[in-house]
């Protein structure tokens, strides 16, 4: 394991984390180069480091499809009516996404993926009574047929953002579906974020505090989190 110092909270932490690809039989290997994926919560700045990942070095970008979620403006207005039909069609939607990925000759750079579908957003609506257990027991079925047939990242992006910087986000960027997604909420997604980036072993993991770190304007920040990332994007 290589980190840099964890109490400093402006610090990058770097974890390797790399563990065996899961059997496959006669699968054929995926096409792609360098699979890259980030993670983080509601407002993190996932999207933006993916366009400064693509921009910079090239890599070709695959974004969340929110917004071709049919469902997802009626969950946010009925969470109990509405949470397994939005989780099982972000599944399958990701499942389509990762299989177009991997076949793709090249480096590539994930906005958020999979796993965080089900690990933190679909345990959090079964955890607050919004997915019956009946529709968690089919939902997490599913989910574990289609992990056992992707490819894991070759380096996972982890982008730890307190929530009071989640509201500032939320309300800057104005999207009004997000505006009045509850505070209680947002903490559980962070507390569920936080145990499983700590349980997370599929590939070496980078953890940036995209609080305290500007690489968009401030340079020496820039130059930090490239210097940690280039190594990784060979």
């Amino acid at each position: 394991m290589t980190t840099t110092s964890s109490s400093n909270p402006y610090a990058i932490i770097e974890l390797d984390r790399s563990g065996p690809l899961r059997a496959r039989g006669a699968r054929p290997e995926p096409a792609v180069d360098k699979y890259i994926a980030v993670a983080g919560t509601i407002g993190a700045g996932k999207s933006s480091l993916v366009d400064f990942l693509s921009t910079r070095y090239g890599l070709t970008p695959y974004f969340e499809p929110n917004e071709a979620n049919p469902y997802l403006e009626d969950f946010y207005e009925d969470m109990d009516r509405w949470a397994f039909n939005s989780q099982a069609y972000f599944l399958a939607a990701k499942f389509k996404l990762h299989k177009e990925l991997e076949a793709h000759s090249a480096k590539v750079v994930q906005d958020r993926t999979i796993w965080e579908d089900a690990e933190i957003f679909a345990k959090n609506l079964h955890a607050t009574g919004a997915m019956t257990d009946r529709d968690w027991r089919t939902y997490w079925m599913m989910y574990e047929a289609v992990r056992e047939q992707i490819r894991p990242p070759d380096l996972m992006i982890y982008l730890r953002c307190p929530v009071r910087a989640v509201r500032q986000r939320i309300a800057l960027r104005g999207r009004q579906m997000e505006q009045d997604i509850p505070v209680a909420y947002l903490k559980r997604l962070q507390a569920l974020y936080e145990d499983w980036i700590a349980r997370y072993a599929l590939s070496p993991l980078v953890i940036i505090p995209t609080d305290k770190l500007d690489y968009l304007t401030n340079l020496v920040d820039r130059h930090d989190i490239m210097t940690t990332l280039e190594k990784y994007l060979d």
